[in-house]
């Protein structure tokens, strides 16, 4: 009896666990499905999670994209670019078995969230790519599981604790491009399991060596602290680091020679040490058997490559660019049969090249331009057929161009200017199927031009050879044909009508040549043409009409022709920066357009012209005239006059030639120093030889503008400041501002400083170039009908250029304020995406919300905020008063000095609205599409509070952008600013 109770009790205990067990695992599923929801309502219910619905199975969140489940557990949350702009909340830990976390690329603000200590599994986090402040937690070793932590692209500041070293499990840690302004710990060197280190972009570092207990790291493959102001030499222990493939310690300030050590690291497949002040020369003795990659550029390397570098028979990629190496280049090296990638460029060797280059490896790019090398171009550079580019120019290489380079399928690009090389071009290299570039200028080629060409060239330059005949009917062919420059050759005939089929050319010279005839007169297809220099030829007939729709010329020299007749008044619709139609044989009126000071030597030299300015032009005073005699004495005190100033002008103009030319060879002498904020893929001497009149697409107070091309594709835009006399110190101020700036921030509403270059009179700010340029050429500059904004684009600039100045002001410590915020200032990508730019006037404030006085009111007209003007008090919400002004210009389309002499649109828009009138009536007339009225409306009535007298009545650009992202119902602030200057709340009663 009792064993048969024991047994039912037993069953029945059986039962009761079965049950219990077989309902634990649904309940907690509900649970987590729960917490799921809840964090969905916790980030705002964003649309990219709208599938996260509630659901009676169980599981249903498992299949969900964002979710990894392991035994229908949520093991990972992936919630990268989701745009969170919201705190973590705590209970994300109530998820118990998490161990993945990925919230990269959002814009969640705050300090570290030390909430996830409460999730006890995690092993992966991720938080890179927000707007994360303040320092990284004294106690993160809490995290004690974790193998991947990424920190990077954040405003982390202080001290990388101490407390990272004790992360034991640690395979990556990524702190790179952050606002850390103390020291990193030799404890890091503890972390044994450590794979990948990544610490670059931390300028602001206290000056530190590279602590010798990095070199206990026996698993680490990658090492990347380039620009982490590192001081001191390298150790020669870092040798020890055996498994290290790539080793990036560019743009510090290490000094004393490359230790022996590093050459014994076996795996290193990338080595950057450019950028440093590494001295004397390299290493004779190179051990380093099974090295892939050797990069030594960009440093102050003297003496000659060591004749031993053939050795290194597994090295793919050779980079010694910008260094001062000079000798013969070892024969050896072209004898290395794994060579694939060789940059020489920018030292000061001599001698021949190695014939063998080429011959035994399958090279894909050679780059040895600015040398003082001598000789040929060897014959094999393209045996193994992959050769994509030849980069010769600025050496003494002599002879004829390789026939084997006519075979050599995979050229893209060919860099040979500026030798002396001779002969005719190979029929194939014209035809490559691959070329893009092909730059042979200065150098004694002769033949004429061929029929056809690649069908990819998009940039020719020929200049200053001896390249006769016509140009062939077989132009036409040349169909993404962008830049064509064959000025200074021997070409004749006429200009045929089948060039103006090149819809593509953006700049056209073919000056100082033999061509004759007249121009075609549909040349109007040249839609694209920027640049169109035909001067030094013996061109006849008229200017045809149609050169006026041009639409985007800006450059236009046809001087020293024989053109006649009348010049058309359509060129007057032209906005040329230059005009020269001098020395022709030119008549009638000049139109009034061109009768300025701008264009005073625009057309000497043509003694039919007549205007009602008559320092315009050379007029030949008429002997026929009925008064002459009776005034001849007049006459002759008039003459003689004119005489003595011109006289006086000529000396002038001498002094002035003497000492431009003097300028220019001094300039010619100047040192430049390149300073790198990003990866470039373009040379300083690339970026000097752009600074062109014809480049030029803006100036201001500082110094011009200019678009400079790269690569066949890509531009950078070059802003030149000038040191000139008094202007020094302010304009010092103004460079090194915008550079202090650009090149500690990060963010992709704000335009990338790519780097700068210093010379003893000027100096250059590269930036990456934006194609639709600035907001202020779209609303109130635009050229055609066609160019019309509409609405949704409007909004997303507006959106864009907010979240700019909310990152400027809110995330960045000390936080910064731009001061000159202006539509032409807020420059347009290709997909319209906004970037702030031009900082030369911004300025870091002290503390958070402390105000700062400033000696001088800089900004602009329309945009200035009262209390700036008047006090010359500087924070934040003086960008929120010019950012104001850019919402009332984007809907309304009025400029921001609208009104009479004495107010602004600002100025304006309060007026309007306190007269009650309706808002719809003061919309731009180009975006009242019925769908969107209510979000314009909204928007305007933002920019008016944005602009309200009183900064307190102002929002913050954090809330600014708030509202803007709300599109249509911004009632929280605005209800809450209802005791402001003027009741805000019925802003919103459309």
């Amino acid at each position: 009896m009792t064993s048969l109770f024991s047994q039912i009790c037993f069953k029945f205990l059986l039962l009761v666990f079965l049950l219990s067990h077989g309902n634990s695992q649904p309940q907690q599923d509900n649970g987590e499905q729960a917490v799921l929801l809840k964090l969905k309502q916790h980030l705002q219910n964003p649309p990219s999670l709208s599938h996260w619905t509630s659901s009676s199975n169980a599981t249903l969140h498992c299949s969900w994209p964002e979710i990894t489940c392991t035994d229908n557990l949520v093991t990972a949350l992936l919630l990268s670019e989701r745009d969170i702009k919201v705190t973590i909340p705590p209970f994300i830990c109530d998820l118990n078995n998490l161990t993945h976390l990925e919230l990269q690329f959002n814009y969640i603000p705050g300090e570290f969230p030390t909430a996830l200590y409460n999730c006890p599994k995690l092993q992966y986090l991720d938080l890179s790519e927000n707007y994360f402040v303040g320092p990284i937690p004294d106690d993160i070793d809490r995290l004690s599981q974790l193998q991947y932590l990424s920190l990077g692209a954040n405003n982390f500041s202080g001290d990388i604790p101490v407390a990272i070293g004790r992360l034991l499990g640690l395979r990556t840690l990524l702190l790179h491009q952050n606002q850390f302004n103390g020291s990193y710990p030799a404890e890091i060197g503890d972390l044994s399991e450590l794979e990948y280190l990544a610490m670059a972009t931390n300028m602001k570092f206290l000056p530190s060596r590279l602590p010798q207990s990095f070199t206990q790291l026996k698993k680490l493959q990658v090492l990347w602290m380039s620009d982490s102001n590192l001081i001191g030499e390298i150790p020669d222990m870092i040798g020890d680091m055996a498994a290290l493939e790539l080793l990036d310690l560019s743009s510090n300030r290490l000094t004393g020679k490359i230790p022996d050590g590093l050459l014994m690291l076996k795996n290193l497949s990338v080595l950057y040490l450019y950028k440093n002040k590494f001295s004397g020369e390299i290493p004779q003795v190179i051990e380093a058997s099974n090295l892939i990659a050797l990069d030594l550029s960009m440093n102050d390397l003297t003496g000659k490559i060591p004749d031993d570098i053939g050795k290194l028979q597994k090295l793919a990629n050779l980079s010694l660019f910008f260094n001062q190496l000079s000798g013969e280049i070892p024969q050896s090296l072209g004898q290395m049969p794994t060579l694939k990638d060789v940059r020489l460029f920018s030292n000061n060797l001599n001698g021949v090249l190695p014939p063998d280059f080429g011959r035994y490896s399958r090279l894909e790019g050679f780059q040895v331009a600015s040398n003082r090398l001598t000789g040929r171009l060897p014959e094999h550079l393209c045996s193994g057929g992959k050769l994509e580019g030849v980069v010769a120019f600025d050496n003494n290489l002599t002879g004829e161009v390789p026939e084997s380079l006519g075979n050599c399928s995979s050229l893209k690009v060919v860099m040979i200017q500026n030798n002396g090389f001779s002969g005719n071009i190979p029929n194939g290299l014209w035809t490559s199927v691959n070329l893009l570039t092909m730059m042979i200028s200065d150098n004694l080629f002769s033949g004429e031009l061929p029929g056809k060409v690649s069908q990819k060239l998009t940039r020719l330059h020929l200049s200053n050879n001896r390249f006769s005949g016509a140009i062939p009917a077989g132009v036409s062919s040349w169909q993404n044909l962008v830049v064509f420059n064959a000025s200074n050759n021997l070409l004749n005939g006429t200009i045929p009508r089948e060039l103006t089929a090149l819809s593509s050319l953006n700049t056209l010279l073919l000056d100082q040549n033999q061509l004759q005839g007249s121009l075609p007169s549909d040349i109007v297809s040249w839609k694209s043409l920027v640049t169109l220099n035909l001067s030094r030829n013996q061109l006849s007939g008229q200017i045809p009409g149609s050169m006026g729709f041009l639409e985007h010329l800006l450059y236009l020299d046809l001087s020293v022709n024989q053109f006649s007749g009348q010049i058309p008044w359509q060129i007057a619709r032209l906005r040329l920066n230059f005009l020269n139609l001098s020395s022709n044989y030119l008549t009638g009126k000049i139109p009034s357009q061109f009768e300025n000071a701008a264009f005073s030597d625009s057309f000497l030299n043509n003694s039919g012209l007549c205007t009602s300015t008559p320092a315009v032009v050379d007029v030949n005073p008429r002997s026929s005239s009925p008064n002459f005699s009776r005034n001849f004495r007049t006459y002759r005190a008039l003459v003689l006059s004119i005489v003595m100033v011109i006289t006086v002008l000529s000396l002038f103009s001498s002094f002035l030639l003497i000492r431009f030319y003097w300028k220019r060879n001094q300039e010619s002498n100047i040192t430049w120093k390149l300073t790198p904020f990003q990866r470039l893929n373009f040379t300083e001497s690339e970026i000097l030889l752009g600074l062109t009149d014809h480049n030029v697409i803006g100036s201001g107070g500082s110094g011009e503008v200019y678009r400079v091309s790269v690569t066949h594709s890509q531009y950078v835009a070059v802003k030149r400041i000038w040191n000139d006399s008094k202007l020094d110190r302010k304009l010092e101020k103004e460079f090194l501002a915008e550079v202090n700036i650009l090149g500690a921030i990060q963010h992709r509403n704000i335009v990338k400083l790519l780097c700068c270059i210093s010379g003893e009179n000027s100096k250059l700010l590269v930036y990456e170039y934006l194609e639709n340029h600035s907001l202020d050429r779209w609303l109130h500059k635009r050229k055609s009908p066609s160019a019309i904004l509409d609405w949704q684009k409007r909004l997303k600039i507006a959106v864009g250029a907010a979240q700019g100045l909310c990152y400027m002001h809110h995330y960045c410590s000390p936080p910064i304020v731009h001061r000159d915020v202006k539509s032409s200032n807020i420059l347009l990508d290709s997909e319209f995406n906004a970037k702030i730019a031009d900082f030369g006037l911004a300025r870091m404030l002290i503390r958070q919300e402390e105000l700062a006085t400033v000696s001088v009111v800089a900004g602009s007209f329309g945009y200035i905020a009262p209390e700036y003007a008047q006090k010359k008090r500087v924070n934040e919400k003086i960008d929120v008063y010019s950012f104001g002004v850019i919402l009332l210009e984007l809907t309304t389309g009025k400029k921001a000095n609208h009104g009479d002499e004495h107010s602004s649109l600002a100025q304006w828009a309060q007026r309007y609205f306190q007269e009650g009138k309706p808002v719809v009536d003061a919309l731009d007339e180009d975006i009242k599409e019925p769908c969107y009225l209510d979000e314009i409306c909204v928007v305007f009535r933002l920019g008016i509070i944005c602009t309200s007298i009183m900064p307190s009545a102002r929002p913050s650009m954090k809330e600014v952008l708030e509202i803007l992202l709300c599109r249509g119902h911004p009632t929280s602030y605005l209800d809450k600013k209802s005791g402001s200057e003027f009741d805000a709340a019925p802003l919103l009663d459309i």
